[in-house]
């Protein structure tokens, strides 16, 4: 097994350095290469197999609620970026801009979008003229850009890839229905697909996105119990309707503002499997997801019969709905192994002479390098059973990981004695007081990561001023 440990020998472990072990997984796994502009990567194919899978998926759930994709263009005129004060604002400092168009110098600069709020606003003031128009659910798969000073691949880059869907109403109802409806789409495929427990509630006024009347978010703990913005749902009332004259005639013939919303997750999101589920030696990739969900490896593949019998059961796992793989190289057993163990497959079939003797194979199983021996006949029954067992478990870990982490406080001082300590989500009351939140922040390094859904109450009082406190936020050291 000398090459299993020369592969993992180039990890850094997780334990000695997060940040390094991340990157080191990112590479090795095959993941991302950086290009030659600082702070964009290059996703590979295997991270693009896995990103697709995402968008599959969400695509599906987006479309059985009634969304439609659109295309819209990367470039928006100045003009129309500064319609909406908040917005522009919010955004000046990361925004790229064009100059030129070939040697002419342009008449008015172009942003490359950072988000695209702005061109939907146009062309919603355009195509929609009355109630029977509405309600326009929207969304496009694409990549913004965002001059971001400090990158890591997939979690902070100046060119990402994600959705956003935008959407106009009717009513404010209407448009608090889908914020919040969306906001629960992306908890479902994070819990169920990427086996991620998240904590779902709505940002402090100071951390809404820029021009928002309400955000809307899920926060998730990563393995080093630090924070992850996963995704975000934002309710715009009709701020921008009334900054773009986005109105439409209603059922009486009078003219209303429309209601808006827009929401998003990213490649972010393959960073979070990543610091999620992944270990020592490599990625851990939650089944439903997985690109490659089991790989066949033949055993003293030399010899007669061994490939031949690979390839059949590479076959009869493929026939039965399972997204397989078949390693016929040269490579010895031990540095596929590694190599597979590395790339995080769920399952591996490992079939040998003595096996076929015996008319079984041994399954391996990635997240505990459990072994199980079974009969060639039973493998459509078992390797399903085995995958469901394993998502359940990754999902399960995670989220012992995330309570075994979550610290309650009472007062600053109990808050900064924990992180002295400890890493983690720290659970407090809180009066609304944006001051009372930056001196949070300031003293301890948490920003307030939401004010869950599912309140508690741990005290009376602010922790900070001893005011009257009636909201219970969650604050933790983020990515």
């Amino acid at each position: 097994m000398a090459e299993k440990k020369k592969l993992v020998s180039e990890i850094t472990s997780m334990d000695v350095d997060f940040a390094q072990w991340y990157t080191d997984i990112v590479k090795k796994a095959e993941m991302a290469d950086y290009s030659s502009v600082k702070g964009c990567i290059i996703m590979r194919p295997y991270a693009q197999a896995l990103w697709e899978n995402i968008q599959h998926t969400l695509d599906t759930m987006f479309k059985e609620t009634g969304h439609e994709n659109v295309a819209m263009p990367i470039f928006i005129p100045e003009s129309l970026l500064q319609k909406e004060a908040d917005h522009v604002e919010g955004f000046a400092p990361e925004c790229a801009w064009v100059t030129h168009g070939g040697n002419d110098k342009l008449e008015e600069r172009l942003c490359v979008r950072p988000t695209s709020e702005t061109l939907f606003c146009e062309h919603y003031a355009k195509i929609v003229r009355s109630w029977r128009d509405l309600p326009k659910l929207y969304n496009q798969w694409c990549s913004v850009v965002r001059w971001e000073k400090t990158t890591r691949p997939f979690l902070r880059s100046r060119e990402f890839w994600w959705q956003e869907g935008h959407t106009v109403h009717a009513t404010a109802e209407e448009a608090m229905q889908e914020t919040l409806r969306m906001l629960n789409i992306y908890a479902k495929f994070f819990e169920e697909w990427l086996a991620i427990p998240v904590v779902k509630g709505e940002k402090t006024p100071k951390e809404r996105f820029a021009g928002a009347e309400n955000t809307y978010t899920i926060e998730a703990m990563m393995h080093d119990c630090k924070a992850l913005q996963s995704g975000t749902s934002h309710y715009f009332g009709d701020g921008f309707a009334r900054a773009f004259g986005m109105q439409y005639t209603d059922k009486n013939n009078t003219l209303q503002y429309m209601y808006q919303t827009s929401w998003g997750v990213s490649t972010r999101i393959i960073g979070a499997i990543i610091m999620t589920h992944g270990d020592n030696e490599g990625l851990v990739l939650p089944p439903r997801i997985a690109p490659t969900q089991l790989v066949v490896i033949p055993v003293a593949a030399h010899k007669e019969g061994v490939k031949e019998k690979a390839a059949e059961l590479y076959e009869q796992v493929k026939a039965a709905g399972i997204r397989a793989k078949i390693d016929l190289s040269d490579n010895t057993p031990g540095w596929k192994f590694a190599e597979y163990e590395m790339k995080g497959i769920p399952l591996r079939l490992e079939v040998g002479p003595r096996d076929i003797a015996e008319g079984q194979c041994v399954l391996v199983r990635r997240d505990t390098r459990e072994k199980t021996v079974v009969k060639f006949e039973d493998l459509e029954k078992t390797i399903p059973a085995l995958l469901d067992d394993i998502q359940k478990s990754l999902y399960e870990k995670a989220l012992a990981n995330r309570e075994a982490h979550t610290y309650t406080a009472t007062s600053l001082d109990e808050m900064k004695s924990i992180l002295a300590e400890h890493t983690g989500f720290i659970k407090s009351m809180w009066c609304g007081d944006q001051a009372c939140e930056e001196k949070i922040k300031e003293e301890t390094g948490m920003p307030s990561r939401c004010m869950p859904f599912e309140q508690e109450h741990i005290a009376d009082t602010c922790p900070v001023c001893g005011k009257k406190a009636d909201k219970m936020v969650v604050w933790g050291i983020a990515y």
